[in-house]
C-alpha cells in the first residue's frame, strides 16, 4: 500500500469505528438495562433510533440482544472491509468480506469491554463521582463482567477480578478474533 492508501484505510477505519461505537454501546445498553435517564444513554437512542427503529419491526430482539443493532454493526464491519480492500485495489471475495466483517465485529466488541473494563477499574481505584453519567453507564456495562469473580480474587485486600477479567478478553482477542480475522484475510484474498 502507498502513502495515500494508507491514510485513506485511517479515515475509513476512524468514521467506521465513531459508528459502530455508537451502535456497540446501544446494544449493551440494552442488554445490560444501563439507565435509560442517562444523558448518555439519551444520546445513543437518540442517534441510532432513526436507523433501528425500521428494522426492529422485522428483527425483534432475542432475549436482551437488540439483533436489528447487530445486524447494523455487522454490515458497517462487512462495508468497511469492503472499502479498504478495494482501496487497496484488490476485488474482495464475499466469503472474506462476510468472515472479515465478523471478526472484525467480534474484536470490537472484545475490545470495548476491555476499555470499560479497564476504565471502569480506574475509576474504582480514583475518588471519582459514582453519579456522572459517564461514571454511572461505564458501571452498568463493566460491572456484570467482573461480577462473577468478584470478591473470589482478593489478595491482601486488593480485588484482582478486573484483572483476570482483562486477561481473559485478551485471551479471546489472541484465540478467537485474530483467527477468524487470518482466515477472513486468506478468504478476501482467494486463497
Amino acid at each position: 500500500m502507498n502513502y495515500l492508501t494508507n491514510a485513506g484505510a485511517l479515515i475509513l477505519q476512524f468514521v467506521f469505528g465513531a459508528v459502530v461505537t455508537l451502535f456497540v454501546l446501544r446494544l449493551l445498553a440494552e442488554a445490560h438495562r444501563a439507565d435509560f435517564n442517562n444523558p448518555i444513554c439519551q444520546f445513543l437512542y437518540r442517534f441510532t433510533n432513526p436507523v433501528l427503529r425500521p428494522l426492529r419491526k422485522a428483527l425483534p430482539n432475542v432475549r436482551r440482544v437488540n439483533t436489528a443493532a447487530l445486524l447494523i454493526i455487522l454490515a458497517l464491519e462487512c462495508l468497511k472491509v469492503v472499502l479498504i480492500v478495494a482501496l487497496a485495489g484488490f476485488a474482495p471475495a464475499i466469503a472474506g468480506v462476510i468472515v472479515a466483517g465478523i471478526a472484525e465485529t467480534v474484536d470490537f466488541f472484545l475490545l470495548t469491554w476491555i476499555v470499560l473494563v479497564f476504565v471502569w477499574s480506574l475509576m474504582s481505584m480514583l475518588s471519582t463521582d459514582r453519579y456522572h453519567p459517564v461514571a454511572r453507564l461505564v458501571s452498568s456495562l463493566a460491572e456484570p463482567l467482573v461480577r462473577p469473580l468478584r470478591g473470589r480474587m482478593t489478595i491482601g485486600g486488593l480485588d484482582f477480578s478486573p484483572t483476570v477479567v482483562l486477561l481473559g478478553l485478551f485471551l479471546l482477542r489472541i484465540l478467537v478474533a485474530q483467527p477468524l480475522s487470518d482466515w477472513g484475510t486468506r478468504l478476501l484474498m482467494g486463497g
